[in-house]
């Protein structure tokens, strides 16, 4: 059998943790805690180490994964996290664009990492005031060839199109 490591990293408030808990198996392990800042306004509590969930795509191949914590204050757990990764996928808040910024730098972070395969998924595309994803590749400063990809982290089916993409590009490159 065959295992996967991949890793749902992203800015807080993402949709990281939502993403793994739609797809796994198993009861996500999660580290989440409760927010005391202006972050309450946002959500009630936050990933403060990890997220861990599992998924067998077949008799030969399963994927771990390891969600990070979006807030800075944790972002020393995001190299720990990164060890061993077959590759990762940012997750982006496409209505909330004051977070893009924050997402580019933590691309750019796990990009120094690990030079492995990666995906960007433009999460809450199913809301009213999302942006459309041509003008976030725009806003990111993505090449034409990164796969950004339109996601809402509560369904399974965009959540496994998105693994599925990811999973394409960790073939591809082995």
């Amino acid at each position: 059998m065959q295992t996967v490591k991949m890793v749902v990293t992203g800015p807080f408030n993402s949709g990281k943790t939502e993403f793994i808990q739609t797809v796994s198996e198993i009861d996500v392990v999660s580290t989440e805690r409760k927010v005391t800042s202006d972050a309450e306004k946002i959500k009630e509590s936050t990933t403060v180490a990890m997220d861990f969930g599992r998924i067998t795509v077949d008799d030969e191949l399963v994927l771990y994964l390891f969600g990070t914590p979006g807030q800075k204050r944790f972002d020393f757990m995001w190299e720990i996290l990164s060890e061993g990764m077959l590759g990762f996928i940012v997750m982006v808040d496409s209505t909330r664009p004051e977070t893009f910024k924050e997402a580019r730098a933590i691309l750019e972070t796990f990009r120094a990492y690990a030079p492995t395969p990666y995906v960007v998924a433009a999460n809450k595309q199913d809301m009213e005031d999302a942006w459309e994803i041509d003008d976030m590749r725009i806003a990111l400063r993505l090449d034409p060839d990164v796969k950004l990809l339109p996601a809402v982290a509560v369904d399974r089916d965009s959540v496994k199109g998105v693994l599925l993409e990811l999973l394409t590009s960790i073939v591809a490159e082995l």
